[in-house]
């Protein structure tokens, strides 16, 4: 005897692993922006995402390629970047007068001190509202890349061959700190009424 099929299939991005609908939908009852923040394998991705019934609209974007108009020449993708990039997108933020958005993550795992907690200080740190655990965001000496400099001291003649792609910039990893604060303060200049913030 014949049986009706019971299977449901699911949503394409449910199955593709993309979206988690449930927590989407936690997300989208704030009613607020949502702060949207992703890594590929080269750079880090922030924008501030309105919920639209013909779909979501990105009002603000940044990527972390944009820093190096602002003299980052390091890596894109490490934790002072992902702080700076929360940073200006924080700053952008502001200036569109968002106060306030909620984090989405998507679906990476929400670990103490990972990339995106870094760019939610940045964001923070621009005047950005939103909600978080203090405890889970990276030291102010971590967000600056001390630690970094200290693992290039500690490999001495060697860290030419770690840090190829910084002697290619001709940086001296061991001045990742300075380089930070550097584009930091040419950021908040922006925050400061320095003129437009580059897209």
């Amino acid at each position: 005897m014949a049986h009706k099929s019971t299977f449901k299939l699911q949503f394409r991005r449910r199955r593709e692993g993309r979206t988690n609908y449930r927590k989407r939908l936690a997300l989208l009852s704030s009613k607020l922006p949502r702060l949207v923040v992703r890594k590929t394998n080269t750079h880090i991705i922030a924008q501030i995402v309105e919920y639209e019934p013909k779909g979501d609209k990105t009002v603000v974007h940044v990527n972390s390629s944009q820093l190096q108009s602002f003299g980052w020449k390091a890596s894109k993708k490490n934790l002072p970047a992902a702080y700076l990039t929360g940073l200006l997108i924080g700053v952008k933020a502001r200036k569109g007068k968002i106060e306030q958005a909620v984090l989405d993550i998507g679906n990476n795992t929400p670990i103490h001190g990972a990339f995106w907690t870094a760019v939610l200080k940045g964001a923070l740190e621009a005047g950005l509202k939103v909600s978080s655990g203090e405890e889970a965001l990276p030291s102010q000496e971590r967000a600056s890349g001390k630690h970094i400099a200290l693992f290039a001291e500690k490999l001495g003649q060697k860290a030419g061959e770690k840090f190829s792609g910084y002697a290619k910039e001709k940086l001296d990893p061991k001045q990742i700190e300075k380089i930070f604060n550097e584009a930091k303060e040419k950021i908040l200049r922006e925050k400061d009424g320095g003129g437009e913030v580059n897209e």
